[in-house]
Formats: C-alpha cells, structure tokens, sequence
C-alpha cells in the first residue's frame, strides 16, 4: 500500500489532554480563566450575531449525553458533553467534553480540542463574569456548596475576576472538602472547612451550589438565604435535576444564559414557563440593569450554553498558534481533484 502524505489543508489542530495543561500552565491558570472570562463577554455582547438553539440531550436513568452547537457569520463551534453522576463511584469522570471549530466560509474544520478540562475552565469563566455583574458591591467571601471537580475552578476564578479572598466549603463526602482545601493552599485565598451547608454560608455574599445528583434537590432552603446575596446555582443542568429551594426563586431576580434551554434543565423548571427572568447578554450589553440595591437577591441560574464553549475554543485556538501546542491531525480527506475522492482513495493502493 502506497503511504500518501496528507496537504496542509488536511490537517487539524488537535488540542490533547497534555496539551491543554501545558497550555494553562504557560498561561497561568486564573490568567487563563480570565481570558476566556473576557472572551465570554465579548461574544455575550454581539448575543444577537449567533445562531442559538438548545443542545440536543440524549438522556438515561444515570446521566445524559449532550451536543452543543453554535456558530456566527465566521466560525461554527460544537461541543460534546456528557454528564454521568454515578461515574465518581467507579473511579470515571462525571463530565467528558470534546469540540471543535470550523471555519463557516470552507466549513473546514480549524480546531478540534479535548473539551473536559476547557469546560472546567469555562464554566468557572462564566460564573465569575456573571457574579461580576450581579454580586453585591464588595463582596469578599464565596460558600461553596459541593467540593466535586469543579469547586477548585469556581474558587480561583472568583478571587481572580471578582476580588474574592475567602472560600467557605461544604460537601457531604468531607473527603471531597478535604481535598478541595488541600488544592487551594497557596492559592492566595482562605480557606474555610464547614460541617454544614447552613455554616458554609455564615458571611458569604456568594454562594455556589455545584452538586452533582441527578435529582430534584434542596441543597440550599429558603430559610438558609437571607437578603443581599448572589446565588450562582450551576448543579442542575437537566430535567429532574435541581438544587434550590422553589421559595428561594420566588424572592429572587433570575438571570439566565438561553430561556428556551434554562426553562427545561435549570432550577426555573420549578416554576411556570412564563416566569419572567432576565437574560444575562443584555446586562453586560447596558441594555438592562443587573442588581438592583444591596438587599436584592440576585440568582444566576446556570446550565452551560454553547456560546461559552465557542467562546473558549476560540480562546485556545488563539493559543495554539502563538504557542504551537497541538498535534497536526490527519481529520479530512484532501484530494488533488475536489471531484475524484474515489481516485484518492485507488490510488493508496499502491
């Protein structure tokens, strides 16, 4: 068989596991989540420029497995997501991710990239930009409720976006605590170990829920939340899967990424589908205001949109080419006439 080299055109950046962490540790990690914290708000603002649909879910009795599309007039993004509860117990990640991006004028693909660290990294993106706009003026200290693998990334994108100094954990399996506590020493932050929820919550002005349960839940009561605070509330995520109290969104103003996917996976499912609820584009935009007065209750009700993921493929395809990190991949069929992909593949033959 005859061994044909592949064009140029051939060719795909692919972003490995190794890859990625090479790439956040030439960055620095709370510089990388700041970065696609910024790229996050730049594409929140031209909201209007997107093609926006709901990810399509195939759900099961243990998890779901998720396709998350995007594009505007220059590049398509995709990511795929899954979110497994059950695989902690067996020693597997609960979220694996993957994505790319293509250029919309070829529709070549311009990256493909592993996806389940850059989804930790976005994630806390997202929610440090959304505090940024909807916390309390001031706010020094974050419960975080659920210690899984995402508390870390929400930890350090809060003290580095939005000023926080203290980090107040919860979690029921105190060995996730545990080791959540020992990852934050030296990051700059105080670390706080709670027995409860409710202590988790003394004097914080923010307050994570991040669990990952597949199941209507009640990680935070109505009587638990007093006045003044920002819930960032990125647990629930699909159907049947929640984390407040439905009294705490009846005294909350709700902000959310994408209604028509929010209204069926995030905490708003509690309630009627014609609650009103306030879109997170148009805060940062000007065109709506965020918080109110200090006594306000404000409630980012966070599934994940495809939106962030084209924000933070973009970031790391930036990346790839100041740095060079990536693996050429052999991903597309190239041949030397448009018209004769049969030639192509007789003619490796031999």
């Amino acid at each position: 068989m005859t061994t044909m080299q592949p064009s140029d055109k051939a060719l795909v950046p692919f972003v490995s596991v190794d890859h990625m962490m090479q790439l956040v540790h030439r960055v620095g990690l709370a510089k990388m989540i700041s970065r696609i914290a910024d790229a996050i708000e730049e594409d929140f603002r031209r909201w209007d420029n997107f093609d926006k649909t709901p990810r399509v879910a195939a759900h099961s009795p243990v998890g779901v497995i998720e396709l998350m599309p995007t594009a505007n007039d220059a590049l398509y993004a995709f990511k795929y997501v899954n979110g497994h509860p059950k695989n902690t117990a067996d020693g597997l990640q609960t979220v694996t991710a993957f994505g790319l991006l293509a250029d919309m004028d070829t529709g070549y693909p311009v990256l493909l990239s592993e996806m389940t660290l850059l989804t930790a990294l976005r994630t806390a993106a997202m929610s440090a930009v959304a505090a940024k706009h909807l916390a309390p003026k001031g706010a020094t200290t974050m419960a975080m409720i659920g210690n899984g693998a995402q508390a870390e990334f929400q930890s350090i994108a809060m003290h580095a976006i939005c000023g926080i100094d203290t980090v107040r954990l919860y979690d029921k399996d105190p060995e996730a605590t545990r080791k959540c506590a020992t990852n934050l020493a030296g990051t700059g932050l105080t670390v706080i170990a709670c027995d409860s929820a409710e202590a988790a919550i003394e004097g914080a002005q923010i307050l994570t829920t991040c669990t990952a349960d597949k199941q209507y839940a009640t990680i935070l009561t109505d009587n638990m939340v007093g006045s003044g605070v920002h819930i960032n509330a990125i647990g629930g995520d699909c159907p049947g899967k929640t984390e407040l109290a439905k009294a705490i969104l009846h005294r909350s103003s709700i902000f959310v990424e994408y209604p028509p996917q929010t209204r069926i996976e995030g905490e708003i499912q509690q309630l009627e589908p014609d609650h009103a609820v306030t879109e997170l584009w148009q805060v940062m935009t000007g065109a709506v205001p965020g918080r109110h007065d200090a006594r306000e209750i404000t409630l980012f009700d966070s599934v994940g949109f495809a939106i962030e993921d084209f924000s933070a493929l973009r970031v790391v395809h930036d990346l790839t080419r100041e740095t060079g990190l990536n693996l050429p991949l052999d991903l597309l069929a190239d041949p030397d006439n448009p018209r004769d992909l049969y030639g192509m593949l007789m003619r490796a033959a031999g």
